[in-house]
């Protein structure tokens, strides 16, 4: 038998292994999913603090295009694309999506730093937590113990405020979500555990009262470096979204 030449086990070699996609390269979503972040720059984000969804979208048109304006200028300066990824240095205005959603599939990979503190706004409304779940993180007396994924800012003994299990991977890995939100029922898995469980998310801006129908996502910076890649939304209809709140009421 003859000896397989080095090059021609290299080529095999090159062959077999997966080759990661060209920074710039356009995001494929999973199917019946779209891509929120386009793998190449910040086209359909724009930035938002913690604001009351109600009172911006009031604004009229013209005031809406100024306040889009102004926000970019800060997004630009703490927010920035590295290959796939999109980068935030922990300060300034939230990345908020351009077109508001109502009911969804949310779908995302996120990486951050020791005592870092950030989150996921779901129509505008905070929040989906995440942060530093070590000891050394300095929150234990609030809940980071517990780990991230909860609806943090529900009040205390609510259902969802806290997740049901601790599921974070190591600070400097990446974890992932899979968020459902339908009517003002929000199920959340972090790194495939189920964390929060048909559980009703509160209006934070107004707490007697119910939650916008439609709204922005909105990926929070708070105080330290956060990486977000892979974010992909699939809407969800009228007769899928019935049958999740449905269950909520069992």
């Amino acid at each position: 038998m003859k000896l397989t030449s080095l090059s021609t086990c290299l080529a095999l070699v090159a062959f077999l292994l997966p080759v990661a996609p060209p920074a710039g390269a356009e995001v494929e979503p999973p199917k019946g999913f779209a891509a929120l972040f386009n793998g190449k720059d910040l086209t359909g984000w724009w930035g938002i603090g913690t604001e009351d969804p109600a009172k911006w979208m009031a604004l009229s048109p013209e005031k809406l295009a100024e306040k889009k304006a102004k926000s970019l200028v800060d997004i630009r300066k703490h927010w920035s694309v590295e290959g796939d990824e999109l980068v935030n240095d922990g300060h300034g205005l939230y990345l908020s999506t351009e077109k508001n959603y109502g009911d969804f599939e949310l779908l995302l990979e996120y990486k951050t730093v020791a005592k870092a503190d950030s989150g996921i706004y779901l129509r505008g409304i905070p929040q989906v937590q995440i942060w530093d779940y070590t000891k050394e993180g300095g929150k234990w007396k609030i809940g980071a113990d517990k780990g991230s994924g909860g609806l943090w800012n529900n009040p205390k003994n609510w259902p969802g405020k806290d997740p049901l299990v601790l599921a974070d991977k190591p600070l400097g890995q990446w974890n992932s979500f899979r968020i459902i939100m339908a009517g003002d029922i929000v199920t959340i898995y972090l790194n495939g555990k189920l964390v929060v469980d048909h559980a009703r998310l509160q209006n934070y801006f107004n707490k007697k009262g119910a939650l916008p129908e439609k709204g922005p996502i909105q990926l929070q910076t708070h105080g330290g470096e956060i990486r977000w890649r892979n974010v992909f939304v699939r809407e969800i209809g009228a007769k899928e979204s019935e049958k999740i709140q449905q269950k909520a009421k069992r």
